[in-house]
């Protein structure tokens, strides 16, 4: 409300009423001698007259808040332009609606989606005379005096009336001026207001214009704003397709949408529904038989409440959200309100594929795991002793924790008490989803600390576009998204370090020897020696070609190359190719020690299948407003991250995860994808103590990349033969690649790596010779992992909580 100096009102009322005293005073003299030389006849119509003409002054006084005592009312400006929340919709590349942002859950509708049936059924029941009155029904209110006189209060308010309360809210946003404060006068204010705003809105909007706004705006309970969203929520059907008795149900309980909810007091909602089909028939809109019929129909619900978390692709749009933050901030626009249709780059056959992907792995991962552990608790320090008081720390951070100690302050006795009280709670279960159960809080949090986790990306190295997102194995359980959690790379980050390599002029075919090789690091004013071994703990001493080293993993020719180049080199390498997180520029980089997101390495993977060019990562194409305007359109934007031949080169240096003998990516082999006339490649990593799996496959036309692991690093295999990321992360992209050149509708992703568009001076098509007494020195399967000698120098710290 408006402040006023007291003393400057009532001066400028007094001005104001001396003003119109002494200027009416010839015209009141008039009127008084004409009132009392009429005849009573004449006398009773000069008083209705001079009735009706000031209450036409008092509302002209209200419309423009004359003197500011009654506030303001909405203007011209509004009823053109009104300002409703419509939900903003969310669209895969596909065309499909994945999903909504909204506070107030309406989407509308034009009035040929409208069913005749629910306009005849709306009218009958809430206006009859609609299409006679101007915005007010006079004989309506005339007939709620009468009834209010004898003692039968009911309400006259026509459709439009009602419209301006659902649009304008005239009753709450708006003040009702300084005579607001007298009781009694408020409503007085209110109610006049809606009557002004009615007039104004018949004036601009024709009848069916009005129906439309009053069906897209009036809230049907249970969250449903707008007869789509109801429609949709109650029967799970249209506007277009509504049926009699299904009109008759949702027009009846906008009397009250609790007391006549279908779903909360279905005895209630089905006498109303009744009531409102008798009265279709008493206007003749339907037939005595058709009424006799309809109301021997039962309640029939489809219902289902719509939140913003229905859909798919959870975690993807979740982050699309997040991506849009500062441009709504920049164009003053609400994500939740101002019904924008959101394209975005996501595939629904594809997010299908990779869920399934994740969902058939992870069930065989936490099978292993469970196996693995029995009922030892696997949340370890880097000795392999249990952590202490690693529940107790967990449950301190939980809202159950929070508000025991509010009600319970300096009493921990009763908070562990109710910690370790068994009560109603739903965990999550592979089988069920939600699995509801008795169970304590304490033994939640060990129950759910027990789960392996999982992301999943795929992208379009050209493009950039994001095809399939999957944040972790249960949106409902784990928000935190693992697709863009910082965890360590393990020797999936060596891609960059070859790639500084090729950018000084190696060559995949040069040779290093798998030896012996020490750092001197300086920690803390000391310097120390840094001695990274190879995952088995062994030194060959074989002669290997860049392309073999990479293949296999080979720890010791990473760190040569890496100390050759420069730990600087390899981190600017790194973020020129995608990599955005700051990196820490320690010897241990060269192994992947520094934490990355799954998203930033799959797109730096995508920068060498596109010939070096580098591009952030695409989540949404165009953005339209309600009315279909583009508000935004995504220009590509690509920057030269490395030179076409070390794009190129290292191709050739990821196609050797599956050609090589040993190469760390052969379990490819095993799975059903080699019969489309497709080309792979990819890399394995695994950071220390198996705390990270992971692997990023790429093919010419799309890159994947999946990360495994528990939700705290403390939490994992003890083996690499079930930890390791060929064993983990690799079916993932595995299984998902199957489905993906299987389906006839993505034969564009079915493609060979093309051959050079320049001359490569450099050698990069040799092969390693197969020795069967190799598989004697080297584990296939523990030879990705980045393994550092901490007797030396504590390079990397276990996180216990994180």
């Amino acid at each position: 409300m408006r402040n006023f100096d007291t003393h400057k009102w009532v001066s400028r009322a007094k001005s104001a009423f001396y003003y119109l005293t002494s200027k009416g005073k010839a015209g009141w003299n008039w009127y008084k001698h004409l009132y009392q030389r009429s005849p009573w006849y004449k006398k009773t119509l000069i008083v209705v007259l001079t009735f009706i003409a000031s209450f036409i002054i008092y509302l002209g006084m209200v419309d423009v808040n004359f003197l500011w005592l009654f506030g303001k009312s909405p203007g011209l400006s509004s009823i053109h332009n009104p300002d409703q929340p419509i939900a903003s919709e969310i669209y895969s590349e596909d065309g499909k609606l994945i999903g909504k942002f909204f506070r107030e859950n309406r989407s509308p509708v034009k009035y040929e989606e409208i069913s005749p049936v629910l306009i005849k059924t709306l009218i009958s029941t809430e206006d009859e005379r609609f299409y006679e009155h101007f915005g007010v029904d006079l004989q309506g209110v005339f007939s709620a005096v009468k009834d209010m006189a004898g003692g039968k209060a009911r309400g006259a308010s026509t459709i439009t009336q009602q419209l301006v309360k659902n649009m304008f809210k005239v009753r709450s946003q708006y003040s009702t001026g300084m005579l607001g404060f007298i009781p009694g006068v408020k409503l007085i204010i209110m109610k006049s207001k809606e009557w002004i705003t009615a007039v104004k809105i018949e004036m601009f909007y024709s009848k069916e214009e009005i129906l439309t706004m009053y069906l897209n705006t009036v809230d049907f309970g249970s969250n449903a704003y707008g007869i789509k969203t109801a429609c949709k929520t109650y029967f799970h059907t249209t506007p277009k397709d509504i049926t009699y008795e299904q009109a008759a149900t949702l027009v009846g309980l906008l009397k009250a949408t609790t007391t006549y909810n279908p779903k909360l007091n279905p005895k209630n909602s089905l006498k109303r529904r009744n009531v409102v089909l008798e009265n279709l028939w008493s206007h003749r809109v339907i037939t005595k038989a058709q009424f006799d019929s309809l109301k021997q129909i039962p309640m029939q619900l489809n219902f289902n409440v719509e939140s913003n978390y229905d859909g798919e692709g959870l975690y993807f749009r979740e982050a699309v959200a997040e991506s849009l933050q500062s441009w709504c901030q920049e164009n003053n626009i609400d994500l939740y309100a101002d019904g924008l249709k959101i394209y975005t780059t996501i595939d629904t056959r594809m997010q299908k594929y990779a869920e399934e992907a994740v969902d058939k792995q992870m069930r065989v991962v936490q099978r292993n795991f469970n196996n693995h552990w029995g009922r030892e608790n696997p949340w370890r320090d880097r000795t392999g002793q249990e952590i202490p008081h690693f529940i107790e720390d967990l449950a301190k951070r939980t809202a159950a924790y929070k508000q025991l100690e509010l009600k319970f302050p300096d009493q921990p006795d009763s908070i562990t008490y109710y910690l370790n009280k068994p009560h109603r709670l739903k965990v999550f279960d592979y089988d069920k989803g939600a699995r509801d159960t008795t169970i304590s809080t304490m033994d939640s949090i060990r129950y759910m600390e027990r789960f392996m986790h999982a992301g999943f990306v795929a992208m379009e190295p050209q493009t950039g576009h994001v095809k399939a997102w999957v944040g972790d194995i249960s949106f409902s359980s784990w928000k935190y998204d693992k697709v863009l959690s910082k965890r360590q790379p393990g020797s999936t980050f060596k891609l960059f370090v070859y790639a500084a390599a090729m950018n000084k002029g190696m060559a995949p075919c040069d040779e290093r020897v798998d030896q012996y090789i020490a750092w001197d690091v300086l920690e803390k004013g000391e310097w120390k020696k840094w001695i990274p071994r190879n995952a088995n703990g062994e030194f060959t001493g074989d002669t290997l070609s860049l392309k073999a080293a990479f293949a296999r993993s080979i720890n010791t020719v990473a760190v040569q190359i890496a100390k050759e180049v420069g730990i600087h080199s390899v981190a600017e390498v790194a973020k020129a190719m995608g990599i955005k997180t700051p990196l820490e520029e320690t010897p241990a980089l060269s192994l992947g020690a520094s934490d990355v997101s799954l998203l930033e390495l799959v797109n730096a993977y995508g920068t060498v299948i596109n010939d070096g060019m580098e591009q952030d990562p695409v989540l949404v194409t165009r953005i339209e407003d309600r009315n279909g305007h583009v508000l935004y359109k995504h220009t590509p934007k690509t920057v030269q991250g490395v030179p076409y031949e070390t794009a190129f080169l290292m191709t050739e240096m990821l196609k050797a995860g599956l050609t090589e003998p040993m190469g760390t990516s052969q379990a490819l082999w095993a799975f059903n994808l080699f019969n489309s006339n497709t080309e792979f490649g990819g890399k394995t990593g695994t950071s220390s103590n198996h705390s990270d799996a992971w692997f990023v496959g790429v093919t010419p036309k799309l890159v994947g990349g999946a990360w495994v692991g528990g939700e705290h690093r403390s939490i994992h295999f003890r083996t690499g033969e079930l930890g390791q990321g060929s064993r983990t992360a690799l079916p993932i992209f595995g299984y998902f690649m199957e489905k993906v050149l299987k389906d006839p509708g993505m034969s564009r992703y079915r493609e060979k790596f093309p051959q050079p568009k320049q001359k490569i001076d450099r050698s990069y098509q040799c092969r390693s010779v197969y020795h069967r007494a190799d598989t004697d020195s080297i584990d296939m399967l523990n030879i990705d992992s980045l393994e550092l000698n901490n007797e030396e120098i504590n390079i990397t710290e276990e996180v216990t909580v994180n």
